[in-house]
């Protein structure tokens, strides 16, 4: 059966460690991918924004789903968009007051917020991940619909804090690791296979059909959902043992590694 989608998660995944990747030869790629009606999605927990910045001469022909699936864009048009209640919201701060966090981002359609006290620093260091970003007094009269709350830990200890997060506000949002220490509480049930779903439907393409690469927890879903779910090297363990296949690192080129096996027909995609 031949493929019809190919969903890329961005950061530990299309892009390297530089968050760069080899533009000459991916447009090669998708120029061949697009004459086939192969489409191309972008599935990253990032705001919409930052990650058409990388897709600049195309970002009006292929598909996005930002903020690990709370906003899908296709062709420049707004498909759908989640929205947290604000009674959620406070829930959450408060619940987030209990933990040392640092640098909490919340995610919102029109830009991202972070607290006006923040060290700039981080504030410089959060603007590379998030191109519209604002300081603001508090995070609860945001006239903005909310998507998620992103924050860092450190990195060993993710494991435990998701955990305890899981118990104590599972019932309001979904607390993913993100890669690199950081946590996003994203809305239950709005997730990148839920995204690339709505995508699916639009297009009349089956799991079947479908290619999806990741290396972080908040790749779970789309990578168990699709037939061809591709873990990089440098992916999560728990990554890898949901997907059926897995390519070269991030730093390798691992996703348009696969790509080129797509384009050719190689085994596993014929």
């Amino acid at each position: 059966m031949s493929i019809k989608l190919v969903a890329v998660d961005m950061d530990g995944t299309f892009l390297d460690d530089e968050m760069k990747y080899n533009k000459e030869r991916f447009m090669k790629q998708y120029r061949e991918l697009k004459t086939r009606g192969i489409k191309f999605v972008v599935a990253s927990g990032n705001q919409y924004d930052q990650l058409k910045s990388f897709f600049p001469s195309i970002e009006n022909e292929i598909a996005f789903v930002a903020e690990n699936g709370a906003y899908v864009i296709d062709s420049g048009k707004e498909i759908f968009t989640g929205e947290m209640s604000k009674e959620t919201i406070k829930k959450v701060i408060d619940v987030l007051a209990e933990y040392e966090y640092t640098n909490l981002i919340v995610c919102g359609k029109k830009s991202a917020y972070i607290h006006e006290d923040v060290c700039e620093d981080a504030y410089n260091h959060a603007r590379k991940y998030y191109h519209m970003l604002q300081k603001v007094p508090d995070f609860e009269n945001l006239n903005d619909k909310i998507f998620k709350f992103s924050t860092s830990f450190s990195a060993d200890d993710v494991s435990g804090l998701l955990r305890n997060l899981k118990k104590s506000i599972v019932s309001l949002v979904t607390p993913v690791s993100s890669g690199h220490g950081d946590i996003d509480l994203i809305i239950p049930g709005l997730h990148k296979a839920s995204g690339i779903k709505i995508l699916q439907e639009r297009w009349g393409i089956r799991d079947a059909e479908s290619v999806a690469f990741g290396d972080s927890g908040n790749d779970l879903e789309m990578i168990s959902t699709v037939k061809y779910g591709i873990a990089m090297e440098n992916a999560q363990k728990m990554i890898k043992d949901a997907s059926r296949f897995i390519t070269q690192s991030n730093n390798e080129e691992g996703v348009l590694n696969a790509i080129d096996s797509i384009i050719k027909n190689e085994e596993p995609f014929i």
